[in-house]
């Protein structure tokens, strides 16, 4: 029989939620339906979940992701789930081939901050700002992304590619920043949203076309987001949604600040948990991706033609 998972490498359903973006009642409702996942329980009955388990969780949600339905997935193994991740990633492959390809994802592996500024800066001035976004730095993300799902790349990795990604993307943003540009664009994310990546590559496709933007970093609340969105008379505040992000939160959260908002103040939300949703979010923009970035823009302005 194998040993059990020793309690301090075990990982508490408030952990779980965290690195999975699985709602804690979604775990709950699994564990009574299907089985799995089948926590431990510590010395005052709280769950505890195995290191494994957790690797299988985050093959799921990127297979809910996917449009997969849990009924079809939770019960397979750890390699079915892998088997049909990649079926899902075929389309995907050639971007995120070229993230690998270029020998990025292995600077990020082994650690070499220097090499891979250098290396980002070199592709944003042979591309140029938005090429380079969506050319090098989202199969970047991607590659790295799939990476950390299947346990080849770990935090402090993720963490040194956002930090290397950030700085050449700010340093290129405020170079072609346009002051009193319009539409003027209001970007961060809710509490609890950590990452600022999408934010970045949102502004990056923007201000090469004119757009005003300003950023308010990430965790912030909604009644400040408001105050700062009439305040500083902005058209559209932008939001950014990590894969890591519970989608019913977002949701509702999206929903709450829409009706905060003054009705001539779009809201435009990014990311993967709010992909697919814009049956769920009346009165909001899912923005799919970087190119419906510009093509969100470029319907903006046909409707306010007097704001250019």
């Amino acid at each position: 029989m194998n040993a059990p998972t020793p309690p301090e490498a075990a990982f508490s359903i408030a952990a779980v939620e965290r690195d999975t973006g699985l709602a804690k009642d979604t775990l709950r409702v699994w564990e009574r339906r299907y089985g799995f996942p089948a926590p431990a329980r510590d010395a005052n009955g709280e769950r505890l979940y195995p290191p494994e388990q957790v690797d299988k969780l985050r093959l799921i949600r990127r297979l809910l992701d996917h449009g997969r339905r849990p009924a079809g997935i939770v019960g397979a193994s750890a390699e079915e789930l892998a088997a049909m991740l990649d079926s899902c990633l075929c389309p995907q492959a050639a971007a995120t081939a070229a993230g690998r390809e270029d020998g990025l994802l292995q600077l990020v592996r082994l650690h070499r901050s220097v090499e891979l500024n250098a290396a980002l800066r070199q592709a944003l001035m042979k591309q140029g700002l938005q090429r380079f976004v969506a050319d090098t730095v989202a199969p970047l993300a991607a590659a790295v992304g799939e990476a950390w799902m299947r346990g080849e790349v770990e935090v402090p990795e993720e963490h040194l590619f956002t930090e290397q990604v950030q700085n050449v993307l700010r340093s290129a943003i405020g170079a072609h920043a346009t002051p009193g540009g319009r539409p003027r664009v209001l970007l961060t994310t809710f509490p609890e949203e950590d990452h600022v990546l999408g934010l970045l590559m949102a502004e990056a496709m923007l201000v090469p076309e004119g757009a005003a933007c300003l950023s308010l970093g990430t965790r912030t609340p909604l009644a400040d987001i408001r105050s700062a969105a009439v305040g500083g008379g902005f058209d559209i505040v932008g939001l950014s949604f990590s894969i890591a992000y519970p989608a019913r939160q977002a949701i509702d959260g999206l929903l709450e600040l829409r009706a905060l908002m003054p009705d001539e103040i779009t809201i435009w939300a990014g990311g993967a948990a709010v992909r697919d949703k814009q049956k769920r979010l009346p009165g909001i923009e899912v923005v799919g991706g970087l190119d419906e970035t510009l093509a969100a823009l470029q319907a903006w302005r046909a409707v306010h033609p007097q704001s250019m």
